[in-house]
């Protein structure tokens, strides 16, 4: 099993390392935490996709870390990472988005894998139920979800993908912009509609099969002829799984955390996010310093 963080692509707040290394109490990076995790839980590789210049640093940092028994690579995610065949002479600043990252990783991936954001915190139970899913499941996706109202800020409005389910089965992930807590409801105030909190979010904790990356690749394929998309588009993973599942090509489905999830959508979660980690290391839940 195999665990794909994403500290590339678009917004990613690894794009300075540094500027996170003191998230957990003994200076280690968020992303240090999703890997304890995934290693408790009988995983055997850690794929880090992340920017050209921070590769090195990241080899380096993780390699002094992690045990030697565990396989690491680390990824650059680059513009002219393209499909044979293909080229592309245009200008974009911006990396090819999620799916990208994740087609990156293809050629060192050959069995099951979690997918996730390395700059967020999914809690410990949601890697052993990825695990067993990927243990007594040889075919299917899956989504970890998160209860929405657990997923908020305290600072204002975020986006979440809000799920559809029947059942245990994922039906769709729709994206709600701006989302926030009114009294007794949340609220998406780019489209009035209201919510209990008691849904289930899409956090991008998702269970993968090798299937995912020929999809990618065509659907890259034909974002490239595109020059409109080009221009102002990303591909993202939950629409690559959205499009299987709706054209029945896979089966996906919804698995409750149980865990907490916390990221740092504004700079004030910083000390929330902090004060979590240093109390999970204080009550025993990981070690401290985290790698001994």
């Amino acid at each position: 099993m195999t665990l794909l963080l994403m500290a590339a692509g678009s917004g990613s707040r690894y794009g300075k390392l540094k500027q996170f290394d003191d998230l957990g109490p003994n200076g280690e990076f968020l992303m240090e935490f999703a890997i304890y995790d995934a290693i408790q839980n009988n995983f055997e590789q850690i794929v880090v996709i992340t920017k050209k210049e921070n590769v090195s640093f990241l080899e380096e940092h993780l390699s002094k870390r992690i045990p030697s028994t565990i396989k690491l690579n680390v990824l650059a995610q680059e513009l002219t990472d393209l499909p044979d065949g293909v080229t592309f002479t245009g200008e974009r600043k911006k990396p090819w988005g999620t799916a990208h990252a994740v087609w990156t990783a293809r050629n060192v991936i050959d069995g099951p894998f979690v997918v996730l954001n390395a700059d967020d915190f999914y809690g410990q139970s949601a890697y052993k139920k990825a695990a067993d899913f990927m243990k007594s499941n040889d075919e299917a996706y899956a989504l970890l979800g998160y209860t929405l109202k657990d997923t908020l800020s305290e600072h204002g409005s975020v986006s979440r993908g809000v799920c559809e389910v029947n059942g245990d089965n994922l039906v769709s992930v729709q994206e709600r912009l701006k989302l926030v807590q009114k009294e007794n409801n949340i609220i998406d105030e780019d489209t009035n509609l209201e919510f209990t909190g008691n849904e289930q979010a899409s956090m991008n904790f998702w269970v993968c099969r090798p299937s995912i990356f020929d999809k990618i690749e065509s659907e890259f394929r034909i974002f490239l002829k595109d020059d409109d998309r080009i221009a102002n588009s990303e591909l993202y993973i939950p629409l690559m799984i959205q499009e299987m599942l709706q054209a029945k090509e896979i089966e996906v489905k919804c698995i409750p955390s149980g865990g907490d999830w916390f990221g740092v959508t504004y700079a004030s979660d910083k000390e929330k996010a902090m004060n979590s980690l240093k109390e999970k290391s204080e009550s025993g839940k990981y070690p401290a310093p985290i790698w001994k």
